[in-house]
């Protein structure tokens, strides 16, 4: 990772060396890390506490609606994230960021035509997914991001987990024991990646910020 050349605590910010130069870190750049944690642990707790109402309490109604309402936590926290995140490809942040929106409309719409709950129709009515599958195409890239910037082994495992469990549902290959299973893996993951992260350093989730600025000048130029 780039290390510090020069810092001075009580007068000036510490000077980091990175590919196209030397950058230092404000607090806004540290306040973003954490915001972009806070939608993690967000968005891993809502999806947590989803996971065990639907696979110990699934034939309540009201638990039903629960989950309902979770989901839209989890993806409140998930935006916060995309919004925050550190991600050099610019095109692929707003790839990110479009399909997260994509999937919020889709609920949206489902929500508002639809009898019975969310998370309901989600079990009984796997094509849904097609509209609100895109929530988690989002979650699945920053499980790819993540697992490729930092190594993490809860990120290289819930990055086909995602889709495996999502298209497994959707096709009606996968049999109930086996999506209960991966549900519940998911969300464990889910759970230690947002801890583990809440307790790395915060300046490797900033990145380069030398390769952001050549990136935009690039762009300037084009």
């Amino acid at each position: 990772m780039d290390s510090a050349i020069n810092e001075t605590p009580l007068s000036a910010p510490a000077v980091y060396t990175g590919q196209f130069g030397d950058y230092t870190i404000t607090q806004d750049d540290r306040r973003g890390v954490v915001l972009y944690r806070t939608g993690l642990m967000v968005a891993a707790l809502a999806f947590g506490l989803g996971t065990v109402l639907a696979l110990g309490f699934n034939q309540n109604s009201t638990l039903v609606q629960s989950i309902s309402l979770l989901y839209t936590l989890f993806w409140l926290g998930l935006g916060l994230s995309l919004a925050t995140i550190h991600i050099y490809l610019v095109p692929l942040h707003r790839v990110l960021q479009g399909v997260w929106l994509l999937g919020g409309l889709a609920s949206l719409v489902l929500s508002h035509g639809i009898d019975g709950p969310l998370a309901q129709t989600v079990v009984e009515t796997p094509a849904v997914l097609w509209g609100l599958g895109f929530t988690f195409v989002a979650l699945a890239g920053i499980f790819f991001k993540e697992a490729f910037c930092f190594d993490r082994i809860e990120t290289k495992l819930l990055t086909p987990l995602v889709p495996l469990l999502l298209l497994g549902h959707l096709f009606g290959v996968l049999p109930l024991e086996a999506k209960q299973t991966l549900l519940a893996v998911w969300a464990m993951l889910f759970l230690v990646f947002a801890l583990r992260k809440a307790v790395q350093p915060i300046v490797p989730d900033i990145g380069d910020k030398s390769v952001f600025a050549y990136l935009k000048q690039q762009r300037s130029n084009a």
